[in-house]
């Protein structure tokens, strides 16, 4: 399970490096296999490969109403290798989709991270914050 926030700063090539936290299980679980594809909230998902396939798999079963969605999730994934040092390639087509230059944040999102451009998931944990929690959390102990 991945979790916590990492503030990362991507290479003049595009590339970013996995922090070390990360690095040894994604080795041992997926041989630093991953696949990249957009999420609608304007971020980047970052997939071990074993469990992008899983989620892959749940995607493409979706009836021919969801076809758009599959197009935004299955026709923009890219699979990447980290390299030697434990960095990942994010395509320029994947960074300009999601208005990520240099800046950016990794969250562990449980089974994968999400990659964001810093200042768009700042303001938009402000936005989320300043509103009323979702239903979901009004029994929920804290």
């Amino acid at each position: 399970m991945f979790q916590g926030a990492s503030s990362l700063s991507l290479d003049a090539k595009g590339r970013l490096s996995v922090p070390t936290r990360h690095r040894d299980v994604l080795s041992a679980t997926a041989n630093g296999q991953l696949t990249i594809t957009k999420h609608p909230h304007g971020c980047l998902m970052v997939f071990p490969r074993p469990e992008w396939e899983k989620f892959r798999e749940r995607i493409a079963a979706l009836p021919m109403s969801a076809q758009w969605w599959k197009r935004v999730f299955l026709g923009n994934a890219m699979d990447v290798e980290m390299d030697g040092t434990g960095r990942i390639l994010v395509s320029p087509e994947l960074r300009a989709a999601t208005g990520i230059t240099r800046e950016t944040l990794l969250l562990g999102m449980g089974n994968h991270f999400e990659l964001w451009d810093k200042a768009s998931y700042e303001a938009k944990e402000a936005e989320a914050t300043q509103g009323e929690m979702p239903d979901v959390f009004q029994d929920f102990a804290f």
